[in-house]
């Protein structure tokens, strides 16, 4: 059924405590029968990220009352983490409508968010519902966690979450903020749990991916960074209010050098998954019992770090090119991708 539309010139949104949507119409042509009415119905992501208003049941007599009402503008979220979207001003006579809809963050997929809402019906009935936009997520330059939302128009907004993220012992990022319960208004802790992994491609750069294919990549600028036989280490600071607050990434795993790959570092996560950190080198013994790597990205581009390895953590292929390069005496040899000794 085609949307009817609200006659009046001068209209404006609000949101009741129970995420119902109130139109305010004071247009003196307006024939609906009162200035503010709160209508039944939920809110709907539409494929190009804006949101509509479905009203459950208008009421029969209100012939200009829509069937569906549909929101566009910017969307952000609240110190609280709510979802809220500020309206563009469509043709009526107000302009800068902040809708605010209060809800809990359940699930930060690769390419997309969802919050859960809850509602109230006209019989008083509650239920709750689900809100999920599409898109990407990504650090800012001061190293927070954002959505990247696409827009029809070829725009973007960005959902920033403004407090300090960290890792846990699974090396997954993890971010925790303090909510007030929309019933109770006890306050708890909620945390969200990215799933990814960690990747270095660039000088002064630690990414952790959720999915290439969406670009939903965490890509953090960094200054320290320590390479060592059994853990990777950077210094990084996120920028929050006052001032930026201080993080060291530890990543623990083990070096094994491959053939037809290069230098890799295997770093475990969740539920025993590896995944590898894999690395160009220049490699050269030294005179202590040990190689040195000075190392690049599989495009070949130094990403200023070294690493020292003993000989006796080598194995396997390992060993292979250390005989290998035993062989060179004191030349240095490049390994990456397509190298076999």
């Amino acid at each position: 059924m085609a949307n009817k539309k609200v006659s009046s010139q001068k209209v404006t949104y609000e949101i009741d405590p129970f995420n119902r949507l109130i139109i305010n119409n004071s247009s003196k042509q307006s024939q609906l029968s009162r200035f503010r009415q709160v209508l039944d119905g939920r809110f709907k992501i539409n494929p190009d990220n804006s949101v509509s208003y479905l009203v459950k049941s208008p009421m029969p007599n209100d012939q200009e009352m829509p069937y569906q009402v549909k929101l566009e503008g910017k969307w952000s979220l609240d110190k609280d983490h709510n979802l809220c979207i500020s309206l563009n001003k469509l043709g009526r006579e107000t302009l800068g409508d902040k809708l605010t809809l209060k809800g809990e963050i359940i699930d930060t997929s690769k390419n997309s968010l969802a919050f859960s809402l809850t509602t109230r019906t006209k019989d008083n009935m509650q239920s709750i519902y689900i809100l999920q936009l599409k898109g990407a997520w990504q650090a800012d330059k001061n190293n927070r966690l954002t959505f990247r939302i696409q827009k029809e128009d070829g725009s973007c907004d960005f959902l920033t979450f403004k407090g300090a993220w960290e890792i846990n012992k699974q090396h997954q990022i993890i971010y925790k903020y303090e909510k007030s319960q929309l019933i109770t208004k006890k306050k708890a802790i909620q945390t969200l749990i990215f799933q990814g992994y960690w990747n270095i491609k660039d000088k002064g750069r630690l990414s952790y991916v959720l999915d290439l294919q969406s670009g939903s990549v965490f890509s953090f600028k960094t200054s320290a960074a320590v390479f060592k036989e059994k853990y990777i280490k950077y210094e990084l600071g996120i920028g929050l209010a006052k001032k930026p607050e201080e993080r060291t990434i530890t990543l623990c795993g083990k070096w094994k050098i491959k053939k037809n790959v290069g230098l890799v570092f295997e770093v475990e996560y969740e539920n025993g998954n590896v995944q590898a950190i894999t690395f160009g080198a220049e490699a050269k013994l030294s005179s202590k019992d040990s190689i040195i790597f000075s190392l690049k990205n599989d495009q070949d581009k130094n990403i200023s770090a070294q690493l020292q390895l003993s000989r006796k953590i080598l194995n396997g292929d390992g060993l292979s090119f250390l005989r290998f390069l035993a062989s060179k005496d004191e030349e240095a040899v490049f390994i990456g991708t397509g190298f076999t000794w």
